[in-house]
């Protein structure tokens, strides 16, 4: 029987296991694709613990981690069109990612492009189709100054390339440890921590225009006031504070056509996936404790093969 990653129950890493699992079936207007690769977001840790997203219900248990995924259609449920059986897609699975099957809704599915891989295309549809909305919610205009906090993670990263693409300056705040990785991307590096709003003072003393903040929290209480108009505030990292302090939460709009979108700048090469480290499925674990440590530079992908 197929493999799968699952939870048994909320809690830490020890309610984690592999298990065999029956192939799902196909609804309507969804997919069953053979996954080839899983990207792995901190949401997948934090479901586990037993945060619910907002508007959604608990997942039944045992819940299969993973909320991307890129592989082939194996079969097409009722009413779907424009999909068939053996083309490479990728998404939001509904039945988790961290699998040899899982199940796309058409909604949030879209065709992987010929020139990019499954592990690049896996990582689009949580981290860089977020970043991509948020920006656009911002519409900054060339020459204006972003601030953006978790500047080193999956987001952090595809928020900053799609920023500076639109040539707007990008102050990116991450640990010195990421500092290259930062700067790498185009963005100057603001070292995180106590202290980091003085820090962001210094290097942009003509004042910051937007904030993306992907922290929430003391950072993200930090960051406001580095704004002289809190509507230019969004989070996705703390997004009942966002409002509290005058902002936004990031609007998703999560859709196949931001997916198609954010897969056509990956393929001209504006959006760069920078991954770090793929996992075989028999390591997810592994491949979860690496992103839920904090110390991943870009993303994390497990990788299924046959």
């Amino acid at each position: 029987m197929p493999q799968a990653y699952v939870f048994t129950r909320n809690g830490g890493p020890e309610v984690e296991a592999l298990v065999e699992r029956d192939v799902p079936v196909p609804g309507p207007g969804e997919l069953l694709v053979a996954v080839r690769a899983a990207g792995v977001n901190p949401v997948d840790w934090k479901l586990r613990t037993g945060y619910v997203r907002p508007g959604g219900e608990p997942q039944p248990l045992p819940a299969v981690f993973g909320s991307e995924a890129a592989g082939i259609v194996e079969a097409v449920g009722p009413g779907v069109e424009g999909f068939a059986v053996g083309d490479e897609v990728f998404g939001n699975p509904v039945t988790g990612g961290y699998a040899e099957y899982t199940l796309l809704p058409v909604a949030v599915t879209a065709h992987k492009p010929a020139g990019l891989s499954f592990v690049d295309a896996a990582v689009l549809p949580v981290a860089a189709a977020t970043a991509y909305d948020g920006i656009r919610q911002l519409g900054l205009a060339p020459g204006a100054t972003l601030l953006v906090t978790g500047a080193g993670g999956g987001v952090g990263t595809a928020a900053v390339q799609l920023a500076r693409h639109g040539g707007v300056r990008v102050i990116g705040v991450a640990s010195a440890a990421k500092k290259d990785f930062v700067e790498s991307l185009g963005a100057v590096h603001v070292a995180s921590g106590p202290g980091f709003d003085e820090r962001v003072r210094a290097a942009a003393p003509d004042g910051i225009d937007a904030v993306f903040d992907l922290v929430g929290g003391d950072t993200l209480r930090a960051a406001a006031p580095l704004l002289t108009d809190p509507a230019a505030l969004i989070s996705a990292g703390g997004k009942p504070l966002a409002v509290e302090l005058g902002g936004a939460a990031v609007a998703r709009a999560r859709t196949s056509a931001v997916l198609e979108a954010v897969a056509n700048l990956a393929v001209a090469g504006v959006l760069r996936a920078r991954v770090a480290r793929t996992f075989p499925l028999a390591e997810a674990e592994r491949a979860l404790r690496a992103v839920e440590d904090g110390h991943a530079l870009g993303k994390i992908v497990i990788e299924v093969t046959r």
